[in-house]
C-alpha cells in the first residue's frame, strides 16, 4: 500500500514536477506576449509590412487597430495576444526579430539626422574651419554652396529670420552624407 501511495504522491524533488514551467513563468510569458501584441497593434501599415504574420494573426492585428475605445482596444489586444500564445516559439521569435530590426534600424536613422544636424550647427557656427574638416571627410562636395549656404544661415539667425538655408544645408549635408554611407 505504501507504494501505491508514492505512485500517487511523488516525493517533493521529482523529475516530474520539475519539468513544468512554474506558474509565475506562465504570467512572465503571456505578459511578454502581450506585451509583442501591443507592439505589434502600435505599428504603421508600412511597418507591419515587414513583420512574419501569418493572415489569421494579421487580421487580428488589424481588428485591433480598427477599434478605437481605449477598453474595447483593450480586450482586442488581449484577445490578439491570446491567438498569438497558439503560435509556436519559431514565429513569435520571428516576430520579435522583425520587431527588433525596426527599432535597431530607427536608431541608426536617428543618429544619421543626428550627425548631419551637428555639422550643420558646425558649419554654421566654425564657417571655414568645420567646412575645411568636413570637405576633408566629404570632398565630393561643392564648397562654395556649403560655404554660401552656411553663411545665409548665420545672416538668418542673427536676424531671427525663418531657417530656410539652414533646411537647404542639412538637405545638401545628408543627401553628401548618404551618398558616402551608400558607398
Amino acid at each position: 500500500m505504501q507504494s501505491n501511495e508514492y505512485e500517487l504522491n511523488p516525493p517533493h524533488g521529482d523529475e516530474t514536477t520539475d519539468d513544468l514551467p512554474s506558474r509565475s513563468q506562465l504570467r512572465r510569458e503571456a505578459l511578454d506576449v502581450l506585451k509583442l501584441a501591443q507592439a505589434l497593434v502600435e505599428l504603421t501599415d508600412a511597418q507591419l509590412a515587414y513583420v512574419p504574420l501569418g493572415d489569421d494573426l494579421l487580421d487580428e492585428v488589424r481588428r485591433a487597430r480598427a477599434v478605437t475605445q481605449q477598453i474595447a482596444r483593450k480586450r482586442q489586444t488581449q484577445f490578439l495576444a491570446k491567438q498569438m500564445r497558439k503560435a509556436d516559439d519559431a514565429e513569435l521569435d520571428a516576430i520579435r526579430a522583425a520587431l527588433e530590426h525596426d527599432r535597431n534600424t530607427a536608431r541608426r536613422e536617428a543618429a544619421a539626422l543626428h550627425r548631419v544636424e551637428q555639422w550643420r550647427d558646425r558649419l554654421i557656427d566654425e564657417g571655414d574651419d568645420a567646412l575645411n574638416e568636413f570637405i576633408g571627410q566629404y570632398p565630393e562636395v561643392d564648397r562654395q554652396h556649403l560655404r554660401g549656404l552656411a553663411r545665409q544661415a548665420r545672416t538668418e539667425r542673427e536676424r531671427n529670420k525663418p531657417p530656410h538655408a539652414a533646411r537647404e544645408l542639412f538637405r545638401v549635408l545628408r543627401e553628401a552624407m548618404d551618398e558616402k554611407r551608400e558607398r
